[in-house]
Parts: C-alpha cells; structure tokens; sequence
C-alpha cells in the first residue's frame, strides 16, 4: 500500500514538473519573441532618439550622389531621396562619404544606419542586409572607345581586357564573369574613370544606363561613348540597412511608397536624369546573364 501511495505520489509530482517545464518553455519562447521584436526596433529607436539618420553615400557617383561644380552641398538623385524619406519622418539627415568599397562595411561596423549609392539589390546582399523597396529600376550598359569600342562587339569579348571599377562592385562581378581584370579605384570622380578608358589603360567600365549617359554628357571631350549595342542585366537600387532593422524598413518602404504615389519620385528623377523617369521600370529590351552569382 505505501509502496502505491509513493509511485502515485512520484508519477503526480512528475506531472507538476512537466507542466512547470512547459509553462518555462512558453515563456521562453515569448521572451525570445519579444527580444527579436526589440532587436527590429532598437536601429529605429536609436535613430528616432537622435533625431538623426547618419547616411552613407560616396559623393562622387554623378548624378546619385555628387558636388555640383563651385558647390560645397551634396545633391543627386538618391541624395534628395533620402533628404526627403528623413524629412517626412521628422527626422535631421546628415552624410558620411565613403568609397564605393567601404559603404557596406560601414553599415556593419554601425558608423552608419543605411547606405544610399546607386546600391543595387542581389540575392547575396540580401543575406546580410535588409533592402528598401527599390527606388529606381534601370539596366548596365557599357563605356568604350569612341574610335573602335575598344575591341568589343559582345559581353564575350570582355575576356582578358581592363574594366575599371571598384572592387566588390556588382559591375566588377559581371567583368570576372566574362574573364575580364578590374582595375579598382579609391573615391574619385568620373573623369578619371572615363580617361583611363581613353587613353588605354583600361578597355571599359560597366555601370548603370542612367549614369553612365550623364557622366558622359558632363564630360563630353573625353573620347569614350556607350557601347551602341549591348544593354544587360537589368537592376532595381534601393537603400540598404542593417539586417535586422525591420522597423526601419517598413517606415522607409510606407514613405517611398507616397512619394510614389504623389508624384515625388518620378520629379526628383526628372531632375536629374534629364527628364528621364527612372522609377519606373525601362521598356528596353534587356538581356539576363545567366549563371551570374550575385
């Protein structure tokens, strides 16, 4: 009888422990819940609690982020984008200037809470960065020499020549993919870029449509043009984030999109694109490169 009475005794008490475990678990969980929902939030109330967003951008990517000549402010497209997104969250703006190279590593490192630059959104970025809803949609085209465009007829023809670019740049992957060598540059302006392409010490550079048009408007004794024929990869840009801001994100995608809405973003793009609406996507005929790890 005491032998039964203790195995119940031990079997109720088991039971107890259980439902103690399970009540620990669940709470558990719930921590765990909201301490992930707090890691989303803490960039956004970092950033509300200084009023501030600190933006990353290089200063020197005409016309996304550059110094009008004679001028010591910082404008461009994206630059005005983001002046506008801070504006409507009630929010001061201020820029920090880095290298095509260092935007990222800024991001991590928390020297800065979003990097606008022309970024373009790839599946491997987004494994470590969150994305804002693109801003602008566009393709790659590709800066040559007037006089024979510099050897090149196809993408295939880009094997064993010079691009010029910065190193972990998109445009530099799609070069490697083709078996071409980047020479990479620091922060510098388009006139260095377009000259070395001139005068032979690089064979092309790859970059956006949009851009790559008004660098060459801007500097039109260079003797360099577009390839007439190659139009490629099509790309969307947007602001780049720390990985887990989701706070962030969902403020900074609700503001773009009513400067979709309202007009805003189609404006700011006619400004500097010359009359060109580049947030919306090109009806040009684009094409994909397959087997392009991005």
């Amino acid at each position: 009888m005491r032998k039964g009475l203790l195995l119940i005794f031990i079997l109720m008490f088991s039971v107890v422990l259980a439902a103690c475990g399970a009540d620990k678990g669940e709470e558990g969980s719930t921590e765990n819940s909201e301490s992930a929902e707090q890691a989303s939030d803490s960039k956004w109330s970092e950033i509300q609690e200084a009023g501030e967003i600190v933006v990353g951008t290089s200063g020197t990517l005409y016309p996304a982020s550059y110094y009008p000549e004679n001028s010591d402010k910082l404008t461009g497209y994206d630059v005005e984008i983001i002046r506008e997104v801070a504006k409507r969250l009630g929010l001061k703006v201020s820029f920090e200037e880095y290298g095509v190279d260092g935007l990222l590593s800024a991001i991590k490192s928390g020297r800065i809470d979003v990097v606008i630059n022309d970024m373009e959104v790839t599946e491997n970025r987004k494994k470590e960065f969150a994305f804002s809803d693109p801003y602008k949609y566009s393709y790659s085209t590709m800066i040559v020499r007037e006089s024979d465009l510099s050897g090149i007829e196809t993408l295939e023809d880009l094997e064993g020549k010079k691009h010029g670019g910065g190193a972990t740049t998109v445009f530099s992957k799609i070069a490697a993919h083709f078996g071409a060598e980047t020479k990479t540059y620091g922060n510098v302006a388009n006139d260095v870029y377009l000259r070395d392409v001139a005068n032979g010490r690089t064979d092309f550079i790859i970059n956006d449509y949009y851009l790559q048009t008004l660098a060459l408007k801007a500097l039109p004794d260079i003797p360099v043009k577009l390839h007439p024929d190659l139009k490629f990869h099509p790309t969307e840009s947007a602001i780049v984030m720390p990985k887990d801001a989701s706070t962030l994100k969902k403020k900074i995608d609700e503001t773009l999109n009513e400067m979709r809405e309202d007009g805003t973003l189609t404006k700011i793009s006619k400004e500097f694109f010359g009359g060109k609406d580049a947030s919306k996507k090109p009806e040009a005929d684009v094409k994909e490169i397959k087997g392009l790890d991005l």
